[in-house]
Parts: structure tokens; sequence; C-alpha cells
């Protein structure tokens, strides 16, 4: 499986159902999750967890870059803040608590965890509570 990572300065601080970022699905394809790396931007203390999420707007593309230079070009697209609300649906079990330092951070490897096939379908990062602007990326194999 090709691997890819992408990954940005959050647009905004996101909402429990509005994802920082995400990974959107295809209708016939999945991503399969590696890592994820948080990094706090403020020095205002945070909390974001790992879910599996349908619909929404996802904000703009961000450009993602193949592990392997040959490798086939990423169906999967990693999306930027989502700008109306998504029906969350599964928490993943990853939660990412970032101290009141700018800097603060974690850098997370994933189990493999596959993502549901569908046109709206995406795995994100939402805040438990009040959110942050903070430096998000996402290492994933499709």
């Amino acid at each position: 499986m090709p691997e890819y990572s992408a990954g940005m300065v959050a647009a905004g601080a996101g909402t429990t159902l509005r994802p920082v970022f995400g990974l959107l699905s295809l209708a016939a394809s999945s991503p399969v999750l590696k890592e994820i790396s948080v990094f706090n931007t403020t020095a205002v203390a945070c909390q974001y967890r790992l879910v599996q999420l349908t619909g929404g707007t996802p904000g703009a593309s961000v450009t993602a870059r193949k592990i392997r230079r040959n490798a086939v070009p990423n169906l999967i697209l990693a999306k930027q803040l989502w700008t109306a609300d998504a029906s969350i649906g599964e928490d993943l079990g990853y939660n990412f608590q970032l101290g009141a330092v700018i800097g603060s951070g974690v850098i997370m490897p994933i189990a493999d965890i596959e993502g549901d096939v569908g046109a709206t379908a995406a795995l994100g990062l939402v805040p438990i509570g009040t959110g942050q602007v903070v430096v998000v990326n996402f290492r994933w194999a499709e």
C-alpha cells in the first residue's frame, strides 16, 4: 500500500462538530491511518480526539506528499477545517492533550485504523471542549 502525508497549521480551532483536519474517503476507497502529530500554537491548553464522521463541509484540500517518490498519486484527500457541522460517528479512542505551552505536542503512531468508505466519510480531529489553533500532520496508506 502506498503511503502519503499531509499537514498544516489549522485554519481555526474547530468545534466538537467541525474537524480542524481530516482525511476524506471516496465512494470506493478509504484511508488507513498510520500516524498523527498535533502541536499547540498557543499558550492555552487544549484537547483533541480522533473520530469517524460523515457529512458537513470540508475546507480546502491540503497538498499530500507521497512517502515513496514513485508511488501512484493519492486518491484520499486531506482537508482543512470543516465549515459546516459534520455528524460525528465513532470515537476512535485516540485523545491528544496539549499543554498550555507553544510547541506542546504529541506524535502518535496509529495501529492502522481504517476509515469508512463513502463520499462524505472522513477520519477527523475535533476538539474536546474549546480548541486552539494547532499544527496537524497525518500519515496514511491507501
